[in-house]
């Protein structure tokens, strides 16, 4: 099972970014933070990279109800999304909550892992449509 969730997306870098916040919303996610990693590379490394932004989404509700089931699920939250550019255009990937539940070892968290996992699949795909 793969640790993420991954297309690649017709579209300008920008435009990706701004329709993946989009498709995050329409799944009940909110953006806590984005981090651009080459703006970040090139200020503190002085190092170009490729366009790269790390969105941290959560859907407080699924949050809340992870929570409630295990306490220190919570360094394994916000579920993260990436947008970058590679040798072959614009990819959009997100976390796959369900292998990182899996090191948990907690039954309780499956359901939530699997309702997360697919509102992240249908984000990924709603960007691609």
């Amino acid at each position: 099972m793969n640790y993420y969730i991954s297309k690649a997306v017709e579209g300008a870098f920008e435009d990706v970014v701004e329709r993946t916040k989009i498709a995050l919303q329409s799944e009940g996610f909110g953006v806590l933070t984005e981090i651009n990693v080459q703006e970040t590379f090139n200020q503190k490394l002085d190092v170009e990279f490729r366009p790269y932004i790390i969105l941290g989404a959560c859907n407080p509700k699924l949050a809340l109800a992870a929570l409630e089931r295990e306490d220190k699920i919570g360094v394994m939250l916000p579920c993260n999304v990436v947008i970058q550019e590679t040798g072959h255009g614009v990819e959009v990937a997100a976390v796959n909550p369900v292998s990182s539940i899996g090191a948990v070892g907690s039954d309780d968290l499956r359901a939530t892992a699997e309702d997360v996992k697919q509102r992240l699949e249908r984000v990924v795909s709603a960007i691609c449509d």
